[in-house]
């Protein structure tokens, strides 16, 4: 049986990463929540298992197999290395450590990687859900027909940066309704009714953050083998869910149907009717990247097409849950009977 851990666990990554474990074949694992100490002595529930929010002490990691960061960053730069000397593999949710030497990003769904886990590896990055989801749809397109150009603008929801975020998202919409003042501590701005490409001078986030860690985890997923992806990141005003807007310029035309079979497979739900277009609402619950294909025709075949239009949706925490324990199955291989080796 293994340990794990789970620092952060109040967290809307940590909840949902504990339902993902309870449906994975890690459930029977012996799970530790941690988290700061507003959180300390809440109860929870693993799975069946009825247990509590306990602070981080200096044996909090002993024997412990996986630990999975899925609080503030700050939080995992001061236990991070706790984790790794006391012998547990790291998996880092919460975007500290993916510039840390000798840390990868990881998504077993796209195959093998050219880069390895050993046992020197300090710790894995499950890659970021909105890298995930565009990786996925650009790996299956360049099967089709090399790739001239691609570029992506991701609509991300107030959950991207959390709780605080979302409860300043819904008391700036409470307000604005009562011709109230708005809270900012957050933001810095409005966000309700408002589509935002950067935030204010004073916000706790940042969209070019976010946008620089999409793209850097895109790049470690493909390895060179994909083309430079453009991308822009956009704040909307909802809670939960990725929406994206994919433009794709191939070398050649290629029949609608191949395109079709290129993009169909395991974790992506290709949709083919306009009036089930993918959306953050659809996509909630779902393990899969919702995909709506739209070919603009070439004049001389009107079945063909090089340019596409592609959008997309996904459940953003659960996909990120999906990819982290993903990552601890594939790392099992380290620790294959349960053991700190």
């Amino acid at each position: 049986m293994y340990k794990i851990a789970i620092v952060g666990a109040s967290s809307l990554v940590g909840r949902e990463l504990k339902e993902a474990l309870s449906e994975s074949p890690l459930a029977a694992a012996n799970v530790a929540l941690f988290d700061d100490a507003d959180a300390h002595g809440q109860l929870d529930q693993v799975g069946d298992e009825v247990t509590f929010i306990q602070s981080i002490g200096p044996d909090a990691f002993q024997q412990v197999d996986f630990t999975f960061f899925c609080g503030t960053e700050a939080m995992t730069r001061l236990y991070w290395r706790q984790a790794l000397r006391d012998g547990s593999t790291v998996l880092d949710l919460s975007g500290a450590l993916d510039q840390e030497t000798g840390v990868l990003v990881r998504a077993p769904w796209l195959g093998a990687e050219e880069t390895a886990v050993d046992l020197f590896t300090p710790a894995v990055v499950p890659a970021h859900p909105a890298a995930l989801a565009l990786a996925l749809i650009v790996d299956r397109l360049r099967q089709a027909a090399p790739i001239r150009f691609a570029a992506a603008t991701v609509i991300a929801p107030a959950s991207e940066f959390g709780r605080a975020a979302m409860d300043e998202l819904h008391q700036q919409t409470v307000n604005l309704l009562s011709f109230q003042n708005l809270p900012r501590e957050v933001y810095d701005t409005q966000v309700a009714y408002n589509l935002l490409g950067g935030v204010g001078e004073g916000a706790k986030v940042s969209l070019s953050a976010l946008e620089a860690r999409i793209r850097r985890h895109y790049e470690a997923l493909t390895n060179g083998r994909d083309p430079a992806l453009a991308i822009q990141v956009i704040h909307a005003p909802v809670f939960h869910g990725h929406t994206f807007a994919i433009a794709i310029e191939l070398e050649r035309p290629v029949e609608f149907s191949a395109l079709e079979e290129a993009l169909s497979g395991e974790h992506v739900d290709l949709v083919l009717e306009d009036t089930d277009s993918p959306s953050n609402l659809t996509a909630t619950g779902q393990d899969d990247v919702l995909v709506r294909l739209r070919p603009e025709p070439t004049l001389r075949n009107s079945n063909a097409s090089s340019r596409l239009w592609l959008w997309a949706a996904t459940d953003n925490l659960r996909l990120y849950a999906q990819n982290a324990v993903a990552c601890a199955l594939d790392l099992r291989r380290m620790r294959p009977q349960g053991t700190v080796q």
